[in-house]
């Protein structure tokens, strides 16, 4: 009951929020106009730090450029770091390895994972650099929407889901989504995209979250369904075991 009530406060909390870029947005357009953000560094991008030199003057600017900043090096060092713990614990140590790696292995593998994650994450911002930014975070949470947002509710309000529905929802969502990003016109065919030379978009729409999260909710359904339900009474007690006591947690590496 209570997570079905934190879910429901978050929803409603995280959706107001974004709901307040419309605001924004319509407030810069009539407060500073399209002509002069299109034409400022940054392009739309620019609309909320202009608006807020509209409003306030130049130390107001400076505030909402300063938390934005702020904003972005505490979401990248974020996801860095859980990233790289994911890769390392769960992929590695628990699959790779199957539980017979160090601790130094894991912070090696978890260095090269930051890396290589650095890596990616600059080239794809040099070739998403002409793109509106709240239009990239529509992309991200389309992903997240896709893979996650089907079990979670599953998960609180349908008895009858099991492991199987949730594996293959999670996949299903998150493979449906980055194909249809790919080919989408925000990659390719449209002078706006990340390829604007190239051209194999065939799927229309833009955010793929039209698509691809009704397909992971029908094939979470679908596959839960057609196999074997989970024993929710033995998860339970292996759950609150587990809990309350610590059994069948890893233990840590002895030195």
């Amino acid at each position: 009951t209570e997570a079905r009530r934190s879910v429901t406060w978050a929803i409603v909390i995280i959706g107001t929020f974004y709901l307040m870029t419309l605001v924004l947005g319509y407030g810069a357009a009539a407060l500073v106009g399209p002509d002069r953000i299109l034409a400022a560094p940054g392009g739309a991008n620019a609309a909320a730090p202009l608006l807020a030199l509209e409003i306030g003057g130049s130390i107001f600017m400076a505030v909402i450029s300063a938390v934005a900043f702020a904003t972005v090096l505490a979401v990248v060092a974020g996801l860095a770091i859980t990233a790289s713990a994911s890769i390392a614990h769960d992929i590695y140590h628990a699959v790779i390895r199957n539980g017979k790696s160090t601790e130094a292995e894991q912070v090696r593998v978890s260095q090269a994972t930051v890396v290589v994650l650095g890596i990616v994450a600059i080239i794809l911002g040099i070739l998403a650099m002409t793109q509106n930014v709240a239009f990239l975070v529509s992309l991200a949470f389309a992903v997240a929407a896709s893979a996650n947002l089907p079990t979670i509710l599953y998960s609180l309000y349908w008895r009858r889901f099991n492991t199987a529905g949730a594996v293959a929802s999670m996949y299903t969502g998150v493979v449906s989504c980055l194909v249809l990003i790919f080919f989408s016109p925000a990659v390719s065919g449209s002078e706006t995209s990340m390829f604007s030379g190239a051209d194999w978009a065939i799927f229309s729409l833009s955010s793929p979250g039209l698509v691809s999260i009704p397909l992971s909710f029908f094939v979470g359904w679908l596959v839960s369904i057609m196999t074997k339900p989970d024993d929710l009474e033995e998860l339970s007690a292996e759950m609150e075991v587990r809990s309350l006591t610590g059994v069948g947690v890893e233990a840590p590496v002895q030195h």
